[in-house]
């Protein structure tokens, strides 16, 4: 384990130095490819998401595709499709960019419904099918799909099945005076992408979320997820709350967080770091708390607030 946390903060190092000042996000974001898991990343145009997908990419040595979703996209520019080849008188199959280790789906949320739905079977099954025959897809497969605020022009809102189907939700903001000076120090003279080297392999990532696995989770720290989850379902502003999916998420996510930070075992500290990225865009808010303009965020912190944390007891290592 101590090994594998030391490669894990060297891939960390590696992607700060084209993504600045966003240490945490990339954690985050980490967690999420260790769990086995798939992120969604709303901001603004222009803060540095496709650039954190692309380092990300680097740094894993990965195979990489990007999918620029745009209203006349079809589903099978996703999966692929099979072409009649006139010499052989037979269909061959082109492979679609998802499949590929690392997908970056790029404004998802300006294509059709359509086509977005397109990425469901990929994103909780592996898999893809095409004219009736399922393709598993290799491993690791990691999405991290950006969106712009539904409040921009020209955007389709996700529907919630699949918002359901990413591990986290995250956002970067704006850099502050300090990091958005050092940004232009950095491609003054070049980009900073184009000289980063691939730090761990593949292998290497299969084998870390295997490991992740095992981290221990305590019934303690369960019964705390599950009290957490139930929680959102009877809240005043809730109209859907988190879904069992949601809670498997929050599980896997705090074993992968466990796991970055050293430790063989998860704690009541990581079920509160991780929530607010794991369940809030899982929630349905009712028209009163929009009338309010209460967000999800504010809903899951006041869910942390009521729920009594448990009172771990000292974990021997054996």
């Amino acid at each position: 384990m101590e090994t594998a946390t030391k490669r894990i903060n060297e891939v960390i190092e590696n992607i700060e130095q084209v993504v600045v000042g966003k240490r945490n996000e990339i954690k985050l974001s980490l967690v999420a490819l260790f769990a086995g898991g798939h992120v969604l990343l709303e901001d603004v145009p222009g803060v540095g998401k496709t650039m954190m997908v692309k380092a990300i990419s680097k740094s894993l040595g990965a195979e990489f595709k990007r999918i620029q979703f745009t209203p006349d996209l079809l589903p099978s520019d996703v999966t692929g499709v099979s072409i009649y080849n006139q010499k052989t008188q037979q269909f061959e199959f082109r492979r679609g960019p998802i499949m590929s280790h690392i997908v970056l789906a790029d404004e998802i949320n300006r294509t059709s419904p359509k086509t977005q739905a397109a990425l469901l079977e990929s994103l909780e099954e592996s898999s893809v099918t095409v004219d009736g025959e399922t393709i598993k897809l290799e491993k690791p497969f990691f999405v991290m799909a950006t969106q712009n605020p539904v409040e921009y022009a020209g955007t389709f809102p996700l529907p919630e099945a699949q918002l359901d189907r990413f591990l986290m939700k995250l956002k970067l903001g704006y850099p502050d005076e300090l990091e958005e000076f050092e940004v232009l120090s950095r491609v003054q003279y070049n980009h900073p992408l184009d000289q980063l080297e691939a730090v761990i392999s593949t292998n290497e990532v299969l084998s870390i979320q295997e490991e992740v696995l095992n981290v221990f989770v305590s019934d303690d720290v369960k019964s705390y997820i599950v009290e957490l989850v139930q929680a959102t379902r009877r809240n005043r502003y809730v109209e859907l709350g988190v879904s069992p999916r949601g809670t498997i998420a929050l599980m896997k996510a705090a074993q992968a967080y466990a796991f970055i930070e050293g430790r063989d075992f998860a704690i009541p500290d990581d079920i509160q770091l991780l929530a607010p990225y794991v369940l809030a865009h899982r929630l349905i808010l009712t028209d009163e708390s929009k009338m309010t303009n209460k967000k999800e965020e504010q809903v899951i912190h006041q869910v942390l607030d009521q729920v009594a944390v448990p009172v771990m007891k000292r974990r021997v290592s054996q």
